[in-house]
């Protein structure tokens, strides 16, 4: 099916009647395509198919980041060209309990009054919202605007590899629109920096002990996960700490091995269910069914506000023929367990804002052993690359070719500039748009601002946003009437850039 098909198909879609239907159409193109981080390729050569039916110079690269140029139209046409930002990808997360292929299969969506939602599934509006509103921007003929320069990244969810890698050589503007920001109440101004690191542990596999004759999967459930910049300080359980935790407690009263570690759905979202096989000798069940019921009560507890519905289970599993060895699996509980997760520092120049964080977000079984990866952001660089310092003195102490490795790109932070050009437009637009005063935000999320500023330069950068709330988790959602009270300001603001 052609681009102008798959376009002209929705106009029978779940988001029909709603407005800004310019917007919505494409937004309901974006998520009836597979676009994991990793996976955009599809949904790339959707948007580059589409810009060259409206008659506009669009490329591709290697890693699927798409540019489109589009010329300036009604009267400002010799104006400085304008960067549009978003990114292709998004996070899948999906529900306990629900079967869903993100390679494959097109989102299901729901409209419950003023929210969008996907049926068991994140929906991926952080950023396929702001993609919407740079693709409307592209098809049309009516609004005036400069000359645009559209960037459409890659894997931003996976260590912002895409922008990592994207030939600025390209851009011959200085200045650049984000819609990567999550409310309409104000206008982003500056945010910090991360850096995505990877931690190794070899595995030491060896056939599963003969005296251990009996498997289970150990498993923590119920947690609420969520965006690992804009949740991190809700002092949210981590599933594979939690995991590490009842890990623990078992090998330190039972002969134990462990097999096929498993958690998190991606580095940037808070961990909301980990698993391992356990392999023990049948006469211990009991006594390791009593640890986990008091760790579970211990836990539901602790983390009876942030986590109420937080549950560590065993079920039942096939018995492995190869596990780690005892020494290797308390090696990765403890790197597990000691990593530091959560909020590392506050912002003394931003009162109530997270200065730096970590978040541990992924374990994965490799065929060396099990790969850890985690997110710092902060918006100190020195800062960040403090703390993975300390990972690296925890993991040498560990010991047994544990190795710790930057991953991805060290994006950095994007500083507050008062005297923006483009956030005086912006604020004057907002008022005359909207009817009140845009509050400016310095956040402490972590967007491509800072890449872009340092590598083009782009000397003047703004993000507009629209009200999503429960980023990277199954209940993500997006309010409809946000996007309806944007995007009169997103076209009033390009149509006032000289």
């Amino acid at each position: 099916m052609t681009a102008a098909n798959i376009l002209e198909a929705t106009n029978s879609g779940v988001l029909n009647d709603l407005e800004p239907r310019e917007v919505f159409r494409f937004f309901e193109v974006l998520t009836s395509i597979p676009r994991g981080s990793g996976n955009e390729e599809q949904v790339a050569n959707w948007v580059v198919d589409f810009a060259r039916s409206l008659g506009l110079e669009a490329t591709k690269d290697e890693l699927h980041c798409v540019l489109v140029r589009k010329p300036g139209q009604r009267g400002l046409e010799d104006a400085a060209p304008l960067i549009l930002h978003g990114h292709l990808d998004m996070v899948c997360e999906k529900a306990e309990g629900v079967e869903f292929d993100f390679v494959n299969q097109p989102l299901s969506l729901v409209v419950d009054g003023e929210y969008i939602s996907a049926t068991g599934t994140s929906l991926g509006a952080d950023n396929g919202i702001g993609v919407s509103y740079i693709l409307a921007l592209l098809e049309s003929e009516e609004i005036p605007h400069p000359p645009l320069e559209a960037v459409l990244t890659a894997m931003e969810e996976k260590g912002k590899m895409g922008a990592g890698q994207f030939d600025v050589a390209q851009l011959t503007g200085r200045r650049m629109i984000d819609f990567n920001w999550i409310t309409d109440e104000e206008i982003l101004a500056g945010c910090s920096g991360d850096v995505t690191f990877t931690v190794d542990v070899p595995g030491e596999f060896e056939p599963a002990p003969d005296a251990l004759t009996t498997a289970r999967s150990l498993e923590v459930r119920g947690l609420n996960g969520g965006h690992c910049e804009f949740d991190i300080q809700l002092e949210r359980a981590n599933a594979l700490q939690v995991l590490a935790r009842a890990a623990h407690k078992l090998s330190g009263a039972h002969e134990l091995r462990i097999a096929d570690p498993f958690g998190g759905a991606q580095n940037s979202a808070i961990p909301a269910d980990a698993s391992v096989v356990i392999v023990f000798n049948d006469r211990d069940t009991e006594s390791i069914k009593a640890l986990i019921a008091e760790l579970d009560e211990d836990l539901k507890n602790e983390y009876q506000i942030s986590d109420p519905a937080i549950r560590v289970e065993l079920k039942d599993a096939e018995r492995p023929d190869v596990v780690f060895s005892r020494a290797a699996g308390l090696r990765l509980i403890s790197v597990l367990r000691l990593i530091p997760h959560g909020v590392v520092s506050w912002n003394l120049h931003v009162p109530g804002r997270v200065e730096t964080s970590n978040n541990v977000g992924t374990v994965r079984t490799t065929p060396e052993g099990a790969r850890v990866m985690s997110t710092v952001t902060s918006a100190v660089t020195s800062r960040k690359h403090e703390l993975i310092e300390r990972v690296q003195a925890l993991v040498a102490l560990a010991g047994g070719g544990v190795v710790c490795e930057l991953y991805g790109l060290d994006a950095p932070e994007f500083p507050y500039r008062p005297q923006s050009q483009l956030l005086a437009t912006a604020s004057e637009a907002y008022r005359d748009v909207l009817g009140k005063e845009p509050n400016v935000e310095v956040s402490q999320c972590s967007l491509e601002l800072g890449m872009f500023s340092r590598r083009v330069p782009v000397a003047d950068i703004i993000s507009i946003g629209t009200e999503l709330q429960a980023l990277h988790s199954a209940v993500e959602r997006v309010n409809h009437k946000s996007v309806e009270r944007v995007w009169p300001l997103i076209k009033a603001v390009v149509s006032r850039l000289r």
